[in-house]
């Protein structure tokens, strides 16, 4: 997919190799004399190269990116960023361009593309939201209270990227380093002047948003998840504490004490005396979330406590205690980031976020929901909110993701079997691997659960769907759970078009 105009923006600062060289500590020029060489752009990503571009060429794990440089080339590409392998192949097949060597050159992507950018992310106030759950809800909130308080608003996640209101294409959570700054940069351009993003634990592992300022960083929650990338829980939560610790730190912190993970990220901000405000609804903190009133459209009300005595009434159109959780954490990132509170309750209060419970209504007499929770812990919270809402019976389809954490599939069965009346197991994005063995992994979690609901296997998402639609009756509930506002199914490297929303649709038309 070819790179949108609004990912970069259309008049760059620029830099030279030498301003790069100086800014970027391990750096340095080689190759053919730069001159007086602007760098105006930087990508990673041979097809998306425009004149001026810096190309980052990078090892990977089948060839290295210094084979792409031709092209990157011929599109413009004035300099490549490479390290010592990469410059031996870029000699070795004739290349006389300037050249910027690192030894580990995709960690330093990100603050060299801000050199590029000119340092878009110190021009405008950027938030950062890391954790397991809640990040994508927690940044729309965000979002819409920085809008509430009269800013220009740029919008980074899993759900996609918007600038000033306009969506923008984009394939990850947390984008390569030389991509994050030219979106940073056309948001700047754009006149946005605060923003929000996901920061992913690959992200930040990877130093993608290296070169970045955050002036708040906040954290949701931690449970089981990519524990496919990382080798432990301690290694996941190690990943996620570089956005509040050491070089490059948030300048400020809000932290979600709810569980033991946010309480320890607390605990290592405060001994470093960095500034940081904790929020919780369940124990003490500066920030706490309480008295709530659920209403029968999903809405809540609740009193957010703060410092000195002050008290604020909010409301949230999410359902779950969770998302209690999420708009008091969203409300207090921000205050800290200088929005009034009354403006940012008041953007707020109307927020739908693609995917998440999100509701799909064709005049049946039961509840009908998406949702992405693809994590076991996130789907107990999901059923949780909807047992709540409901006295009649929850039908669940679930599966679970190939190529990913394999520890988590008889979870995912556990969580679904322990608190339905059905579960229907089915394919997820199995990826390369094979779709029947990673419903079984799932199947053989559900069955394990004493006295659970019923489960069945049905491995054509579409009739799994279709099989928990006809099976539900007046006041049940039905919950296809995992993809959320996902708009395909991956197997075999081939992405299908595939949207929970619309077979969910599709299936209760055809019922009624």
């Amino acid at each position: 997919m070819p790179e949108s105009t609004l990912t970069r923006p259309a008049h760059p600062r620029g830099a030279t190799p030498a301003e790069v060289a100086a800014q970027v500590p391990g750096v340095t020029v080689a190759g053919a004399d730069a001159g007086d060489l602007r760098l105006t752009g930087a990508t990673v990503r041979a097809q998306d190269a425009r004149p001026g571009d810096l190309f980052c060429a990078v090892p990977g794990t089948a060839t290295h990116g210094a084979r792409f440089a031709a092209g990157a080339i011929e599109a413009g590409a004035v300099a490549v960023l490479t390290d010592p392998d990469g410059a031996a192949l870029l000699a070795e097949d004739g290349h006389d361009v300037p050249v910027l060597l690192h030894d580990d050159p995709r960690r330093v992507l990100g603050p060299v593309a801000a050199v590029v950018y000119g340092a878009p992310s110190t021009r405008m106030t950027l938030v950062g939201i890391t954790g397991t759950s809640g990040k994508t809800t927690t940044s729309y909130l965000v979002e819409a209270a920085l809008a509430a308080g009269g800013n220009p608003t740029g919008l980074i996640g899993t759900v996609g990227t918007r600038i000033a209101g306009v969506d923008v294409p984009t394939t990850l959570t947390t984008p390569e380093g030389s991509a994050l700054q030219g979106l940073f940069a056309s948001m700047v351009e754009r006149g946005v002047t605060a923003a929000v993003m996901e920061v992913s634990s690959h992200a930040l592992a990877q130093n993608r948003a290296g070169g970045t300022r955050f002036a708040v960083g906040a954290f949701t929650n931690l449970s089981q998840d990519h524990l496919d990338y990382h080798p432990t829980m301690e290694d996941y939560f190690a990943a996620k504490s570089l956005l509040f610790l050491g070089p490059g730190a948030c300048e400020r912190a809000v932290i979600c004490v709810d569980d033991e993970w946010g309480q320890r990220m607390a605990e290592l901000r405060r001994a470093a005396d960095l500034p940081l405000v904790t929020v919780a609804t369940t124990g003490p903190a500066d920030w706490t979330a309480g008295e709530v009133a659920a209403y029968s459209d999903g809405t809540q009300r609740f009193t957010l406590s703060g410092p000195d005595g002050q008290t604020f009434s909010a409301v949230v159109g999410l359902p779950g205690a969770y998302n209690v959780a999420n708009a008091a954490l969203a409300l207090v990132i921000a205050h800290e980031a200088g929005i009034p509170l009354a403006d940012a309750a008041r953007g707020i209060g109307a927020v739908a976020v693609p995917g998440r419970v999100q509701r799909i209504d064709r005049g049946q007499d039961f509840l009908a929901v998406v949702d992405y929770a693809h994590k076991p812990a996130a789907l107990d919270a999901v059923i949780a909110t909807l047992r709540g809402q409901t006295a009649g019976r929850i039908a669940v389809v679930v599966g679970a993701g190939g190529d990913r954490d394999r520890g988590k599939r008889p979870l995912m069965g556990e969580a679904a079997a322990s608190a339905a009346e059905l579960v229907i197991v089915t394919d997820d994005n199995p990826r390369t691997e094979d779709p029947a063995a990673i419903r079984a992994a799932v199947v053989a979690g559900a069955r394990a659960v004493s006295g659970g609901g019923e489960v069945r296997e049905i491995g054509d998402r579409r009739a799994a769907i279709v099989e928990a639609v006809n099976w539900a009756r007046t006041g049940d509930v039905v919950l296809i759970a995992g993809k959320g506002h996902e708009a395909g199914q991956e197997i075999n490297g081939v992405k299908h078009p595939f949207d929970d929303r619309d077979e969910l649709a599709a299936a209760l038309e055809a019922r009624a």
